[in-house]
């Protein structure tokens, strides 16, 4: 980036310590391809205290250019320390490039003061460190601020009341609602729970004592995740009791006193400033994702999408070639005179079952919907049923839970897999359409209209819709999960969103729309009998049935053909 010329009158002269960058950052930084040349010097300037709204001092590292000139400045606020990889991931390689970045552990966390309370401070400590940035003389009044996961909550609580000197964002993978981080649908995230327990205890404290944390989870996930009941028992994987896991395990009420203003949806309801969105088609966060984008259109706020192939973790390993490139180019635009790196469209979004990148100028591109019905021979098919006939049915029995298969976790087991075993278990029905003969582009959210009814009058559905190649290979796309309450024989009505994708299905290929009551342990067990599921003793076994006028909703490419125009199952 090109230094700015700006001089404010009044600043003092700055002297740039002679520190070097930590060398286990210069070493992850040499390993690393197809990343911009480096255009600075670094230096690094360490252990900086600054005041917390409380005035707990908030442990900072300083990356700067080594270079005269003015150069903006990116705050990036962290629960995870300050080490590897976000050391070499954004201060080094952003000062590489021409930036000061700020890197600093959050409240209690990395060796800063206070205690850590999940989402509480993250505003008003945000604002004193922007007040700190004030004060320093290499601090030229132009401030962007960069991060993924919680690294993103960060950025949107301060947006919530921004700074004059904010003037760009960009989210990667990033979360706005951590409610609905850990419950949807009516179910509990129980995996993603433990996953986030897990890194906001252990990965602040270096990397051996979260490596050897993570094993210990990995051994003991099975015994955690099928304990009666289900509260507390995360103590003997995690080595120690999390409170804040507690409550929000045990809250699932988004209403309860205990959420109110952990949403910063109200951040990108009335935003201007210019936002980066990034996320993936099996990120955890996608779905925060898509609704951020939505808000921020509304307001009328400059943003951008991009959406890789890639899980909530590989975005930032596999895909950081592109993600550091979508990044530093809106920061170059937003901070600074260049623009030559944006693209010319608003969204870019890779395409599934193509291997392909398309630029599109919204998301999603097109409002058309087309549904497909479930027959009772398992086939799909465009014709709409006459009646409400009951169709298929199933047992789903707690005690040997339909496991989960790739999809949007947090774990290394997310994305897409061979769903053929899965499909093979007599708790998982399938309906499949006919083998196309034209190839159809699917853009958009997927969603399904069940409609079903049970013998105990409690279960979920997990509903996932599945690419079925020409050998029979069945891969996940996209899924979702919601809770519903049946009386008697008389079938109930159930919406699930199943995300959204950008998905190819190629000549040869079949749609197909998977259908259980689960997907363990990524969902904690539904009981069967109206119990919560994380107090409960004792699981009911469900028969639960599958009614003729359920629909699987799918978004068709406004320039491509409607999903199900190849054929009738």
């Amino acid at each position: 980036m090109t230094p700015l010329t700006h001089h404010p009158v009044s600043r003092p002269v700055w002297a740039p310590p002679a520190g070097k960058p930590p060398l286990g950052a210069r070493m992850m930084r040499a390993t690393w391809r197809r990343l911009p040349a480096k255009l600075h010097e670094v230096g690094w300037e360490p252990g900086l205290e600054v005041p917390a709204a409380d005035g707990s001092p908030l442990i900072t590292d300083h990356y700067f250019p080594r270079t005269e000139g003015d150069f903006p400045t990116l705050l990036v606020r962290s629960p995870y320390g300050r080490g590897l990889p976000w050391s070499p991931m954004y201060g080094l390689l952003f000062a590489e490039q021409g930036f000061h970045v700020v890197l600093q552990s959050c409240r209690g966390t990395g060796g800063s003061g206070g205690t850590f309370d999940l989402w509480r401070n993250e505003a008003e400590d945000g604002r004193a460190t922007v007040s700190w940035l004030r004060e320093q003389p290499w601090f030229n009044g132009t401030l962007g601020t960069i991060g993924p996961s919680y690294l993103g909550y960060v950025q949107w609580a301060l947006a919530l009341d921004p700074p004059p000197e904010l003037k760009a964002m960009v989210v990667q993978v990033g979360l706005h609602d951590p409610h609905a981080l850990f419950h949807s649908g009516g179910a509990l995230h129980l995996e993603k729970a433990l996953a986030v327990g897990l890194g906001m205890t252990y990965q602040h404290q270096g990397m051996w004592p979260f490596v050897k944390a993570t094993l210990r989870l990995q051994r003991r996930l099975r015994e955690v995740t099928t304990a009666k009941p289900l509260r507390g028992a995360y103590t003997t994987a995690l080595g120690c009791e999390v409170p804040w896991l507690d409550e929000v395990m045990t809250r699932p009420d988004a209403d309860a006193p205990y959420w109110r203003g952990a949403s910063q949806a109200e951040s990108a309801r009335r935003l201007r400033v210019p936002t980066s969105l990034i996320t993936g088609w099996h990120d955890a966060l996608a779905d925060q994702t898509f609704e951020q984008y939505e808000r921020l259109r509304a307001a009328g706020c400059e943003t951008s999408l991009l959406v890789g192939p890639w899980t909530h973790t590989s975005a930032l390993q596999q895909g950081w070639p592109e993600v550091f490139a979508e990044s530093l180019a809106w920061l170059r635009a937003h901070l600074g005179p260049d623009t030559s790196g944006l693209r010319p469209t608003q969204v870019r979004v890779h395409m599934g079952g193509e291997n392909a990148w398309r630029d599109l100028e919204d998301w999603p591109p097109t409002p058309y919907t087309g549904r497909w019905f479930p027959t009772a021979q398992g086939h799909l098919t465009r014709e709409a049923p006459s009646d409400r006939a009951p169709l298929a049915s199933f047992r789903y029995d707690p005690d040997d839970p339909t496991p989960s298969i790739g999809g949007q976790l947090l774990s290394r087991t997310a994305g897409p897999r061979d769903n053929s075993a899965l499909e093979a278990r007599d708790d998982v029905l399938t309906f499949t359409g006919p083998p196309l003969t034209e190839a159809v582009d699917v853009l958009g959210p997927v969603s399904a209209r069940l409609s079903i009814s049970t013998d105990t009058g409690h279960t979920d559905v997990f509903t996932r819709l599945c690419d079925v190649d020409a050998q029979g290979r069945s891969v996940n796309v996209c899924d979702g999960l919601g809770s519903v309450r049946t009386h008697g024989q008389e079938p109930a009505q159930i919406t699930v969103a199943m995300s959204h994708t950008a998905h190819r299905f190629a000549v040869g290929h079949r749609i197909r729309w998977q259908i259980s009551a689960g997907a363990h342990p990524r969902f904690a067990r539904n009981p069967g009998n109206g119990e919560s599921a994380v107090d409960a003793t004792t699981f009911t076994p469900v028969r639960i049935t599958v009614h003729a006028d359920s629909a699987l909703t799918l978004a068709a490419d406004a320039g491509g053909r409607a999903p199900g125009a190849a054929g009738e199952g």
